[in-house]
C-alpha cells in the first residue's frame, strides 16, 4: 500500500511519464528495480493502483447501503464515505483523472466496469428518493455530484478538512435534489 501511496503522489505532480520506477523506489525507501518484486512495471503498479481504488470505493458503497435502515441513511452514508475519500486521496484522484489511459485495456475495462457499478448503488438509492425521477437523469446527477466533491485537488488548503465536509454535503445534497424535482 505504502508503494501505491508514493506512486500516486509522484504521478498526480509529476504525470505518469514523468515519473520513473527509481523515483518511486527512491520514495519508498528502496531501490526502483526492487519495485519489480511487487509489480512487472509503471503499467502494472498504476493499473494496481486504479483497481484497488476501484474496488474499495464500490465495496464500501455496497456495505454502506446494505447498513443503511432507508435510502436518507443510505445516501448520507454513500455521502459521506465519497466526501472522505476525496478529502483524504486528492492524489488518487488526479491521477485516475489524467492517467486511466495509460492503463492496459484489460485493467482498464475492470476499473470502468466497478465504477458503473458504483455509480449504480448512488442511482438505486436516489431512485428509492425520486420515485419519479428516471435513472439516466440520476445517473447524470450523480456524475455532476462526483464532479463537485472530486473537485477537492483544486481547492485542497483552502479550507480545512472539517469546514470543506459540510460545505460538499451541503452542495451534493442541494445537487441531488434538484435532480429529483
Amino acid at each position: 500500500m505504502e508503494i501505491l501511496e508514493a506512486a500516486a503522489r509522484l504521478f498526480a505532480a509529476r504525470g505518469f511519464h514523468g515519473v520513473s520506477i527509481e523515483d518511486i523506489g527512491a520514495a519508498v525507501g528502496t531501490s526502483g528495480p526492487a519495485l519489480y518484486r511487487h509489480f512487472s512495471g509503471k503499467e502494472a503498479l498504476l493499473s494496481e493502483m486504479l483497481l484497488d481504488i476501484s474496488e474499495r470505493l464500490h465495496a464500501s458503497a455496497a456495505a454502506r447501503v446494505t447498513a443503511a435502515p432507508d435510502a436518507e441513511h443510505a445516501l448520507d452514508a454513500l455521502l459521506t464515505g465519497q466526501i472522505e475519500f476525496a478529502l483524504g486521496h486528492p492524489a488518487l484522484i488526479t491521477v485516475h483523472d489524467r492517467e486511466l489511459g495509460n492503463v492496459p485495456e484489460p485493467a482498464r475495462r475492470q476499473i470502468r466496469r466497478l465504477q458503473r457499478l458504483y455509480v449504480e448503488e448512488w442511482v438505486t438509492v436516489l431512485s428509492e428518493l425520486h420515485p419519479g425521477c428516471p435513472p439516466p437523469r440520476l445517473r447524470a446527477a450523480t456524475h455532476a455530484v462526483f464532479g463537485l466533491l472530486n473537485s477537492t485537488p483544486h481547492s485542497a488548503g483552502e479550507l480545512p478538512p472539517e469546514a470543506m465536509a459540510p460545505l460538499l454535503r451541503a452542495m451534493a445534497r442541494a445537487a441531488f435534489t434538484e435532480a429529483g424535482n
